[in-house]
């Protein structure tokens, strides 16, 4: 397979628009995620554009994703929030990370370094209000907000924001936002109570930035939207513009009589004689073995289904008994914006069951990334 045989192309136009859109609707400033090497768009040139469309800050799940942006050279603020024992808080430290802390422990442990460094640690608290996932739990809040005063107080941390993770985001007129927020409100009083006032303070994902502004605080946290995708389908696409467009080269084409089998099993049987091509992408790229049989691609205009089981690095279509006028080394589009009517990451999700934020995230490394628009043009 050549380099280029499957390429996911970028449009960082389209990201610095979502970006706009999203800061308009929220009604404040933005804190981009380009966790998950930016949903699989690419972490640098995404954050470079997110930046120059007017993005304030940063944000990543991991330590190493925010070092790998240091190293590209993004001195913006960047915060990353999910750790495992064994963290590399020293690095961070050094890096001038925001470390979000989920616990007593995990404070211990910034502090540790911080004091190993004779640097203090920017930190943001993470507060569990009601995702029950990672945050500081109701039961330990008294003393891990005891704890931080504390070390605010012995110049080990700089206390710079206070966030949670909304549960029922894209449901926005469900209550449990509001008390979520309300949570998180309480919590940011209990620190300026304690000497430990966040100077900024976060909520919104990607829905809640787009439906209800009156969550938004200082800053708001969306992801999907930023690429494209819409966090609540139901509502429309809020002028959302997506960024990737996925496509594959025809390996090969050739004849296949009335009556044999395509792929493993030979769950689907040519009913007649026909032309079939095989294209250069799989499961291993990201093309969900779920799709088999259920997909379509567009080539030189035209859409032609997928026949048979998608294999690790290969699947096939059915091109019909006149071939479609397709030759080996055309382009298929196997999702992109839908403009014209083509495929769209949401319909291979929709398909499947699942949500777009998956299908373009597990968008593999084997795929080639070109970028479009922006600086790069």
């Amino acid at each position: 397979m050549t380099p280029s045989a499957l390429t996911a192309t970028i449009d960082l136009d389209a990201i610095a628009h979502n970006v706009d859109v999203v800061r308009t609707a929220a009604h404040a400033d933005v804190l981009a995620v380009v966790k998950a090497d930016a949903y699989g768009h690419g972490a640098l040139p995404v954050a470079e554009t997110m930046l120059a469309a007017g993005a304030r800050e940063l944000g990543v799940a991991h330590i190493a994703e925010a070092l790998a942006l240091r190293a590209g050279g993004v001195d913006a603020h960047i915060t990353s929030w999910l750790h495992a024992p064994g963290a590399d808080f020293d690095a961070a430290i050094a890096a001038d990370i925001d470390i979000a802390v989920s616990s007593g422990r995990q404070l211990d442990a910034v502090v540790a370094a911080a004091t190993r460094r004779s640097a203090p640690a920017t930190v943001t608290v993470k507060v569990d209000t009601g995702l029950n996932r990672s945050g500081v739990a109701a039961d330990e809040w008294a003393d891990f907000a005891e704890s931080l005063a504390n070390a605010r107080a012995d110049g080990a941390v700089v206390v710079r924001a206070i966030m949670c993770h909304l549960a029922r985001g894209d449901e926005p007129d469900h209550p449990l936002n509001s008390e979520q927020a309300q949570r998180l409100d309480d919590a940011a009083a209990d620190l300026r109570r304690l000497g430990a006032r966040p100077e900024i303070m976060h909520i919104s994902n990607s829905p809640a930035a787009l439906t209800r502004p009156d969550l938004s605080r200082d800053l708001v946290r969306p992801g999907i939207a930023l690429y494209g995708r819409t966090p609540v389908p139901e509502r429309g696409d809020f002028g959302l513009v997506p960024a990737m467009t996925l496509t594959a080269e025809v390996a090969l084409v050739k004849k296949l009589p009335a009556g044999q089998g395509v792929s493993y099993g030979h769950t689907w049987v040519s009913r007649e004689d026909t032309t079939i091509a095989v294209l250069t992408a799989g499961y291993a790229d990201g093309v969900p073995r779920l799709l088999s049989g259920r997909i379509a691609v567009g080539i030189n205009g035209r859409s032609f289904p997928g026949v048979g089981r998608i294999c690790m690095d290969q699947l096939v279509i059915d091109l019909g008994p006149d071939g479609g006028g397709v030759a080996e080394g055309d382009r298929a589009e196997l999702f992109g914006n839908g403009r014209d009517g083509g495929v769209t990451a949401r319909d291979w999700a929709d398909t499947i069951g699942t949500i777009d934020y998956e299908i373009v995230s597990g968008i593999g490394a084997r795929a080639v990334r070109e970028y479009v628009g922006g600086a790069r043009g």
